[in-house]
């Protein structure tokens, strides 16, 4: 029973608490979290890790006077507990209920969106610039963790600061982890904790003994020894900040509240910006996590009233994504794989294992990771890159100006596209058609099943120009639902797109129309044009806007449906039955459009 987290409605209740109460509130947290992610999925690891910090912001800090910016929110479930959501928490993921990430619509505690990494930073300056315009007070702080510091858009923020603003906190949330383990030079920066617990160890020795002693006298040769100590065993680690005109403090113990209540205050009396380098593990308090943080980043629920029943195991697209690449490595050197710090999700763990010399995680950098593409194809390799749907959206312009406009065969595979669930909007892949699709010189594939995955990827490297391919979260398909051409005659044809021909086959049959799956984005499968005046319907797991639905009807010459998610407002969170369902996009919603949009034309009045 957590009847100390029972008690706290606001982080005012945390300032409240005796200091001996913090510990037993902070186990409370953790056991609360675990229980409520068994039911209802989540990240759970990641949130683990920052219980401590968490209770020792609400401790320090006057929120939501002062304010926190997560990076990234899924390092706020404690958070979320703290400010008053502690009773909705069985609701987190669920269709209507509390968001997976901070939302500023959720709660006046959270101060910005927190579901894509590397925005912290420069969000905290732009609060903090706003208010030294204003002449107030409040602290800002920002919470950077899961090697969310590495991205462009933080090292931007970073360089940034000491000209912005005088006041202002960075925690660096330290647990050698993204999604999977960390990687590049600024990590390693960051993860020299032998010579930080070395020098921790021999400060600490030396403070018990000047107290034992009580050698008052020999503070000031002491402080002085201490910091020639400091700056031997920490200077390289400090440096980089402190060059930067921001103050380093650190590492210390991020699971040693009493002390960071300490560095926080610390930090916020200072008269410039402050790096507060704190060392985590991530899944703290729960052993399985703290063995295995990569599977435990994001799970499924599995308490036993809440777990599905099994289903025959079929391979997911991003396992049938990364074998199949396995199987073109083995067949041509040239080909190499890219991903941006999710190797794992992105079903390229084997790739890295079988073929490390040819595998390349940039880190949490989908800029980089497709310019650097450009300069392996521009070397005569064949570069798959493969990121989430959502996260290649900050990389467009690199695909644009690197990719495209040079026609170099980089292949862009697209893990997650279309709706994802629970995670809600800022993880949906809604986008990629419209702003891949308006870019010139690429072919651009959905497929519906797990052959043609296999055939674009194979189109992909035996063609000679960009390439984009996009596939959805879970299961491939049992049914095969390949391409086909328009079937002859002028009555009416669904035309579906990738995953949304599953969709749509019921609702053909129903309405005893032809229905014509498609994985053919960019070009207009064959047969698509002026002299086609037929009824069309297109259907796609994407926004309807400037889709694949749009090009079908900017290039024949009849009348066209096009069906997708709504353009107009964000796609919520929930399973995908539920979204389709808020969206008009489920069974019967479907049939009662198509048929009506049949009945008002002339031809079928």
């Amino acid at each position: 029973m957590a009847t100390l987290l029972r008690t706290i409605r606001s982080p005012a209740d945390v300032r409240a608490l005796p200091e001996a109460d913090l510990e037993a509130l902070a186990s409370e947290i953790r056991s609360v979290m675990i229980d409520t992610v068994s039911r209802t999925g989540g990240h759970l690891a990641p949130s683990l890790g920052t219980v401590d910090l968490t209770v020792a912001l609400c401790r320090v800090f006057d929120f939501p006077t002062d304010r926190v910016v997560w990076d990234v929110g899924h390092q706020a479930y404690a958070w979320k507990m703290l400010t008053g959501r502690l009773d909705r928490m069985e609701t987190l993921r669920r269709h209507g209920g509390l968001r997976p990430f901070t939302f500023p619509a959720e709660s006046p505690y959270d101060a910005s969106v927190g579901g894509h990494a590397g925005v912290a930073l420069s969000t905290a300056l732009g609060l903090a610039a706003a208010r030294d315009a204003r002449g107030g007070r409040e602290n800002i702080i920002a919470v950077v963790g899961d090697a969310a510091l590495t991205n462009g858009i933080a090292l931007e923020a970073l360089n940034a600061v000491r000209h912005t603003t005088d006041r202002l906190i960075l925690v660096i949330n330290d647990n050698g982890m993204s999604i999977s383990r960390n990687v590049g030079a600024f990590t390693r920066l960051l993860a020299r904790r032998l010579s930080a617990l070395r020098y921790n160890r021999v400060r600490a020795a030396a403070e018990a003994a000047g107290h034992a002693l009580r050698l008052g006298w020999l503070r000031g040769a002491y402080l002085r020894f201490k910091g020639i100590l400091k700056s031997l065993i920490l200077r390289h680690r400090a440096a980089i900040f402190e060059d930067l005109g921001i103050r380093y403090l650190g590492p210390i113990d991020g699971h040693d509240i009493p002390t960071l209540c300490e560095a926080l205050r610390s930090a916020a009396e200072g008269h410039e910006p402050v790096a507060l380098h704190i060392s985590t593990v991530k899944g703290k308090g729960f052993p399985p996590a703290e063995r295995a943080p990569a599977k435990w980043h994001g799970v499924a629920p599995w308490a036993s009233e809440t777990r599905r029943e099994s289903e025959p195991a079929r391979p997911s697209w991003s396992v049938a994504f990364g074998q199949h690449l396995c199987e073109l490595a083995e067949r041509d050197p040239r080909v190499v794989a890219v991903t941006a710090a999710m190797r794992d999700g992105t079903g390229l763990a084997e790739f890295f294992r079988r073929f490390p010399g040819r595998a390349y995680d940039v880190g949490i950098c989908e800029e980089h990771a497709l310019v650097f593409a450009a300069g392996l194809a521009a070397a005569g390799l064949r570069p798959f890159v493969a990121v989430y749907s959502t996260f290649a959206q900050r990389a467009v312009d690199c695909m644009m100006h690197d990719v495209c406009l040079p026609g170099l065969p980089v292949t862009l595979c697209l893990d997650r596209a279309g709706v994802v669930g629970a995670d809600g909007p800022t993880h949906h892949g809604l986008f990629d058609l419209a702003l891949f699709g308006a870019l010139p010189g690429l072919t651009l594939r959905a497929p519906t099943d797990a052959a043609g995955l296999v055939r674009a990827m194979d189109g992909a490297l035996a063609g000679d120009v960009p390439a984009v391919i996009r596939y959805a979260r879970g299961s491939v398909p049992a049914e095969t639902l390949p391409p086909a051409p328009l079937p002859p005659g002028d009555g009416p044809v669904i035309l579906a797109v990738g995953r949304a021909a599953a969709w749509l086959k019921p609702v053909a049959d129903r309405l005893s129309l032809p229905l014509v799956p498609v994985d053919s984005v960019k070009p207009l499968p064959a047969g698509l044009g002026p002299d086609v005046t037929r009824p069309l319907v297109t259907a796609e797991d994407a926004t309807v806007h400037g889709g694949f639905g749009a090009a079908v009807a900017q290039a024949v010459g009849g009348p066209v449906l096009c069906l997708g998610w709504p353009d107009d407002g964000w796609v919520g969170q929930g399973t995908e039955a539920e979204l389709r369902a808020d969206c008009g996009l489920d069974g019967e919603a479907l049939v009662r459009r198509i048929g009506a949009w049949l009945k008002e034309l002339p031809a079928h009045g």
